[in-house]
């Protein structure tokens, strides 16, 4: 059920790899996507709202556990790749140990906080109870959410993109009905979206379990693989830690921007939602293509094939460019329609909105995608503090943009944010992704 992506045309590997792995994060994205256009149509413009305003909230929250995830991955990647499977089990087990004490400190931390961040985050005040309602569900089940990560990302490195998406798409399909159900039959508003996310991610991490066991006998994990070893626990960390934050620092980066978009009140907070779910979906293949060069990387640096990384980056790089113009065409042309999903055509203030956010990011796509693509591949290869540097460089872009626009342009000066963040995180990793590659390197997992 492992795929070895050490031998054989990179090219074909990456895309029947990478395939089923965009798939599974459209799927992913669908979970909130769901939500929002069950409470759009059905609740209104406030709900649409309320649950647009959590998205950069979820995205610092679920990010982080997500970066953790991939970062332990990356060991379990290299350990396969260099045929090491004992450490490999290992690595599995510590990780076990670490993403539930996260998941733990995370959701009574974030339950006691609930409200004072969303006050930092200038929600309106005739939104905030059903914001806090939403988010508190969500901070209720981080463990689900941090299992369904974990164990995705070990399917991953092993190779296998296929089976999360399948239990993603059983997943998403129940969160739709259960989105539907409890709105409309049961009138429990934003907080029944929020069971319903919760109740499918359990479910889907019930069912990668569930395949682990039955299908992976080289995941199964014996009384000493988890014999606790700090050496272990600090190199995991020392991969999982960076990624983490690099996802937290970007949220941090998008949580001042909502910010900043909540100041223009409902109408805009609905219309940017609407445009930043649809520009997640398009975001899925970017990536798609940098979890598929991490996996491709990881396991090829562990088996000493530095020449083999160089050309499935390569290879990657084309397509995401390609995938790039195809995009800002079809945002371009079409992006208006594409927001009549959420509402109703005659919330006209709503679609400007999303159009006016459309134009203003569309053309930075090819540098988006190149951040996932050369982020990756670094975390892939064992470095964690330049991506992480990255994110940095996102914060401070898009700090810099808002405080320069706040209160001095419309709507369109805040949502230029995001293209100068992209360009700005490229700055560090592009350059020592190229540096690391004229060097020797030795691998050591």
């Amino acid at each position: 059920m492992t795929n070895d992506m050490t031998v054989g045309k990179p090219v074909n590997l990456i895309v029947r790899f990478m395939i089923p792995m965009c798939l599974g994060n459209i799927f992913q994205q669908l979970y909130n996507l769901a939500d929002s256009i069950v409470a759009g149509q059905f609740i209104g413009v406030d709900a649409l709202a309320a649950i647009g305003g959590t998205s950069s909230l979820m995205f610092f929250v679920t990010g982080w556990l997500n970066g953790l995830a991939s970062g332990f991955a990356i060991l379990v990647a290299q350990c396969f790749g260099a045929k090491k499977l004992e450490r490999m089990r290992h690595f599995v087990a510590m990780s076990v140990y670490l993403m539930t004490a996260f998941s733990i400190i995370m959701t009574v931390g974030f339950e006691a906080a609930n409200r004072p961040i969303l006050r930092l985050m200038n929600s309106p005040e005739n939104l905030i109870g059903d914001i806090s309602a939403y988010m508190g569900v969500i901070y209720a089940g981080l463990f689900v959410t941090a299992a369904y990560n974990f164990l995705a990302a070990v399917l991953r490195a092993l190779g296998d993109s296929k089976s999360p998406l399948y239990f993603l798409m059983i997943s998403a399909a129940i969160n739709v009905l259960l989105d539907i159900v409890l709105i409309v039959n049961f009138h429990m508003g934003v907080e029944g979206c929020a069971y319903a996310t919760v109740i499918a991610q359990g479910i889907s991490a019930a069912l990668c379990l569930l395949y682990i066991v039955k299908k992976f006998p080289i995941l199964h994990l014996r009384k000493e693989n988890f014999h606790f070893s700090i050496q272990s626990i600090k190199k995991l960390l020392g991969l999982g830690i960076p990624m983490g934050l690099q996802f937290s620092i970007t949220a941090i980066g998008t949580i001042i921007v909502q910010g900043a978009v909540n100041v223009y009140g409902a109408v805009y907070i609905a219309g940017f939602s609407a445009a930043s779910k649809l520009q997640n979906i398009i975001a899925a293949v970017f990536v798609s293509f940098g979890a598929t060069a991490a996996t491709f990387v990881g396991q090829n640096r562990g088996a000493g094939k530095m020449e083999r990384v160089k050309q499935g980056v390569r290879c990657t790089q084309w397509m995401i460019l390609g995938w790039s113009f195809v995009m800002m065409v079809c945002v371009y042309l079409f992006g208006k329609y594409m927001v009549l999903l959420f509402t109703d055509g005659s919330e006209t203030k709503v679609i400007y909105a999303a159009v006016t956010y459309f134009k203003a990011v569309a053309w930075c796509y090819p540098f988006l995608g190149c951040i996932f693509l050369y982020r990756n591949a670094l975390q892939g290869m064992g470095y964690g503090l330049i991506p992480m540097l990255g994110g940095v460089f996102e914060l401070v872009a898009r700090t810099g943009i808002i405080l320069l626009v706040s209160g001095k342009t419309g709507f369109i000066g805040v949502c230029l944010a995001d293209p100068a963040a992209w360009i700005a995180a490229l700055i560090p990793l592009v350059p020592f992704y190229f540096y690391i590659m004229k060097k020797k390197i030795t691998v050591t997992v």
